[in-house]
């Protein structure tokens, strides 16, 4: 491991080898620790509202998912299992256990196989606008085929401060999939989200695995405390999804007014406080 640039306030970055792949990640904070994983597309810098913050008073850990951001594609990764596992490896060499994983849109399906294959590593889960249920359908399964293949954010990335800190722009970006209120969404967290696309090198390896994978089947085995964090305006993960999932998981489910499905930017200050009392909570 080395380290390397900071994405992130306070925090280092480190990079790990493992199974033929790079995996970096970002490391800061001290206390009870707390694993948080990006969705599809994403990178270290979605974090960048809510992972200083938690870092006050936690260790966290936050990864480039493979082929995302500054890591590496997995050699094979047929489905989630194997981001779970080069997630849990980055953990494992950080000798982090028991930890709160936190995981938005696809990092919540990731968190959970993780939650699946090793309940000794995963101390308890926030689901933020958990992937999964919805993936299974037809026009989710068209959706991000169709992405996969034009790949959009590449256009946009070396243009993304411009983007950013414009109106129209974060209207044309994010209005009706990412958050309700654009014209709201903080241009330096705007940009955040736009980082990645530079980066990526295999995101459509993670896409096929979501639209693979329903994590239906095996949510009985899912033993740790669970939360359920959804924006209730969610247009792409709809709030239906995270109902079921709070249902099947017997966890409380807490929505977010007026927040679409970039929650962990567009309110990083409600998704904060709902963080903090969960972990407070257990045991």
């Amino acid at each position: 491991m080395t380290d390397g640039k900071h994405r992130l306030d306070g925090f280092e970055e480190r990079e790990l080898e493992w199974r033929g792949a790079r995996l970096c990640y970002a490391a800061g904070g001290d206390g009870r620790p707390l694993v948080l994983v990006h969705g599809l597309g994403g990178t270290i810098e979605n974090w960048r509202a809510l992972a200083p913050a938690l870092a006050t008073h936690h260790r966290v850990l936050v990864p480039d998912l493979p082929g995302h951001g500054h890591s590496s594609r997995l050699p094979e990764a047929r489905d989630l299992d194997a981001p779970a596992k080069a997630v849990l490896a980055i953990a494992d060499a950080e000798e982090i256990r028991d930890a709160v994983w936190i995981g938005h849109s696809l990092g919540g399906v990731v968190a959970l196989r993780a939650a699946v294959r090793r309940p000794d590593a995963v101390r308890g889960l926030v689901l933020a606008a958990a992937a999964g249920i919805g993936s299974a359908s037809r026009a989710a399964h068209a959706t991000l085929t169709v992405l996969g293949v034009a790949r959009p954010g590449r256009l946009v990335a070396p243009f993304r401060h411009a983007w950013a800190r414009s109106r129209l722009g974060r209207r044309a970006l994010f209005g009706w999939w990412g958050v309700a209120d654009p014209d709201a969404l903080d241009p330096e967290l705007a940009e955040a989200f736009l980082v990645g696309p530079a980066h990526h090198t295999d995101t459509r390896q993670a896409g096929r695995a979501l639209l693979v994978s329903d994590p239906r089947a095996e949510l009985d085995r899912v033993t740790c405390p669970c939360l359920c964090l959804w924006g209730a305006s969610d247009n792409w993960v709809r709030l239906d999804d995270g109902m079921e999932y709070a249902r099947r998981l017997r966890a409380p489910l807490r929505t977010i007014a007026g927040c679409g499905h970039l929650l962990i930017g567009e309110r990083p200050d409600a998704c904060l406080a709902a963080i903090e009392e969960f972990v407070a909570g257990l045991p």
